[in-house]
């Protein structure tokens, strides 16, 4: 789980290397529905006031599992601060594809295969032992899947922290970026259990062309093949 699965991680989105210690201190935050305010004098500025943390979270489901197909774009920046860019296929459930210029990551319904063209390796993994599987189920729902942590909104960004404790290797800690007008997937961070952070920043969203499914299957190699490993 070296560095390879770091790429694994793709960054599932911002914090320093110090945030994961310091999540893990914090208690889940109440999605019950808030209490009606009491009324205002309207504010003075324009801006939309943030919306209540569960709603915020449902519109978040809401768009994440409409997404049932996804071609985007993608730039990223690892925790060596090295940046790289590629392509995203997606289609749910289960099936994802990440490709730069230098490596792969293709899952393919069951396993994520983490390809590195110049060490020339690949290793295996069920989709449930990696950070992002809640994006890849057949149905979304961050408060169930994940442990929500905190939900924010600056500008035209809504921010939501979670916690998976099943991923391999110990706690992931996952912040996910939406558009706050769209609740459109942008960015998201991921901070594993070893602290190292990866940032996955995406454009040019494509929701309506399905991709074509061979970009979903992983060459089975032999066993005995040098650099072939199932984690």
């Amino acid at each position: 789980m070296a560095n390879r699965f770091r790429w694994l991680a793709l960054g599932l989105m911002p914090a320093l290397f110090a945030a994961g210690g310091a999540l893990a201190q914090q208690a889940p935050i109440d999605l019950a529905p808030a209490a009606a305010a009491k009324s205002a004098k309207p504010a003075k500025t324009a801006a939309a006031a943030p919306l209540p943390a569960a709603e915020a979270v449902a519109r978040a489901n809401a768009w994440l599992d409409a997404m049932r197909v996804l071609t985007a774009d993608f730039a990223q920046t690892g925790p060596d601060g090295r940046r790289s860019e590629g392509t995203l296929s997606l289609e749910r459930p289960g099936r994802i594809r990440f490709e730069g210029p230098r490596f792969e990551v293709v899952a393919d319904g069951r396993s994520l295969a983490v390809i590195d063209r110049k060490l020339d390796t690949q290793d295996e993994y069920f989709i449930a032992q990696t950070p992002l599987k809640f994006l890849l189920a057949d149905h979304i729902d961050l408060a169930r899947d994940t442990r929500v942590l905190s939900v924010a909104q600056e500008g035209n960004a809504v921010t939501i922290e979670v916690e998976d404790r099943a991923a391999l290797g110990g706690t992931a800690h996952v912040t996910l970026v939406f558009d706050a007008s769209t609740y459109a997937l942008r960015q998201w961070t991921v901070i594993d259990a070893q602290g190292f952070q990866t940032v996955v920043t995406l454009s040019n969203l494509d929701l309506a062309t399905r991709p074509d499914p061979a970009l979903f299957h992983i060459d089975e190699l032999p066993a005995n093949q040098p650099g072939n490993r199932r984690k």
